[in-house]
């Protein structure tokens, strides 16, 4: 594998985020505090703790996985897709690059971002309430393993895509929707018993859980279940992608 044009695929993404800064970190951490405030007064002020956690605090790891999925799709979805529709994406083709290349360079690209963001929001929410992270190593991984397989949906997405419209709409009407009904803000736990077995066939729940988890040793599922939801998502997004290139899905407009 030649690593140069990775590195210069990467270096480019990189580099229209800084030029898209407001939009691409000022604007996710100001919409994150956005929730985090609306949802730490209107509901904290009924729900005082979650097994034995404030609810301010309790609602911090969902609210970096619900930015860190979508910002992750968006950013990847996008940064394939741009290509695509400026025409751009020819002087890409003609060069010596292999797919697993331009795979690594766009994903890793919208990883590291999401990665940063999920960051800059951990130490945002720490300004509004008290966080302690029991297993920081597990922390990162998860937040690593969530970047790069909702980046690699995203490449997905913006292979598949062939308008701004289609680029929307598994991102508005499925990440977001799952996000916020896989325990986000809340524990399963408090459900009736029905909805709380519908809730296991969420797949985002096993992720928020697994993230809390390593925040405060709680979680709604067992943390193997969701390091093993984690690794089969991945496993079927790269199996997608290998799948797509391989049966005549290809880069051009």
């Amino acid at each position: 594998m030649n690593l140069y044009p990775v590195r210069a695929i990467y270096a480019a993404e990189m580099a229209r985020t800084r030029r898209t800064l407001l939009q691409s970190i000022v604007s996710p951490v100001i919409s994150t505090s956005l929730y985090f405030v609306v949802f730490g007064a209107a509901i904290g002020s009924r729900i005082s703790e979650i097994d034995g956690v404030s609810y301010g605090a309790f609602i911090v790891p969902g609210l970096i996985m619900l930015m860190l999925l979508t910002q992750s799709v968006s950013n990847a979805s996008f940064g394939i897709f741009f290509p695509k529709f400026s025409g751009s994406i020819y002087e890409l083709l003609s060069a010596p690059i292999s797919h697993i290349e331009i795979v690594i360079g766009y994903v890793g690209a919208a990883a590291t971002k999401s990665i940063v963001l999920g960051l800059i929001i951990l130490a945002t929410a720490g300004l509004f309430v008290p966080l302690e992270i029991a297993h920081p190593l597990w922390m990162l991984t998860f937040l690593v393993l969530t970047a790069v397989t909702f980046s690699l949906l995203g490449f997905i997405i913006g292979i598949w895509a062939d308008g701004f419209d289609k680029l929307q709409l598994v991102p508005l009407l499925v990440i977001t929707p799952l996000t916020f009904l896989g325990g986000s803000f809340y524990s399963i736990d408090m459900l009736p018993p029905v909805w709380q077995t519908l809730t296991l066939f969420n797949p985002v729940v096993y992720l928020v859980s697994g993230f809390r988890w390593s925040f405060y040793g709680i979680s709604d599922v067992s943390l193997m279940a969701s390091v093993a939801m984690i690794l089969v998502f991945l496993a079927l997004c790269l199996a997608v992608i290998a799948w797509m290139f391989r049966t005549g899905y290809r880069l051009r407009p």
